[in-house]
């Protein structure tokens, strides 16, 4: 009797686990809302009018290797990074390795100045981290009209990519680690 009493518990536990939700990349970030704006914009990477965007109030846990997609931002004025970096209130150089980071991972402002330890490619990089990517908000002139960065991203400018070696087709999007430096 305990014997089969014990196989339904584990059978009973095993359906429940089943069906709770998944985590985005398994690290127990879920969205915590859906961003749907009213206005479409004319650019490639624009947010559509009506279109659901998930917005995330947290990353996947920091680690010394955290997984993580690359992209490509362009932080000097007038570049799709859209308004000044948070950080400093500055625009920055493409020719500088700086980064932006996902609103979890940004933490308030807590890695600001700080460099991480970007690894992909077969290389190794540090860069300076001086701006969120807003993983709440987007769709307005302030994130240059694109809808809000998932909860994975760290955001990096082209001398970035270039000191990994990523170059032509590969830059866009690439999955990295990183960790603090």
């Amino acid at each position: 009797m305990l014997r089969s009493t014990g196989s339904c518990l584990l059978l009973v536990l095993a359906l429940a686990a089943s069906q709770l939700p998944l985590a985005v990349d398994g690290a127990g970030c879920m969205p915590s809302g859906t961003l749907r704006p009213s206005q479409s914009h004319s650019c490639e990477d624009c947010c559509k009018a009506g279109q659901a965007y998930p917005t995330y109030r947290c990353s996947p846990p920091v680690t010394s290797s955290t997984r993580a997609v690359m992209t490509l931002n362009d932080f000097d004025e007038g570049g799709d990074g859209g308004d000044p970096s948070e950080c400093d209130g500055v625009f920055h150089k493409n020719t500088e390795r700086v980064v932006a980071l996902s609103t979890g991972w940004y933490s308030g402002n807590s890695r600001c100045g700080r460099n991480i330890r970007i690894r992909a490619n077969g290389g190794s990089v540090l860069a300076k981290v001086v701006d969120e990517c807003d993983s709440m908000n987007g769709c307005d002139r302030e994130h240059a009209f694109q809808p809000p960065c998932r909860n994975n991203i760290v955001d990096a400018s082209k001398a970035v990519w270039n000191a990994l070696g990523i170059t032509g087709e590969e830059v866009g999007e690439y999955d990295i680690t990183w960790s603090d430096a």
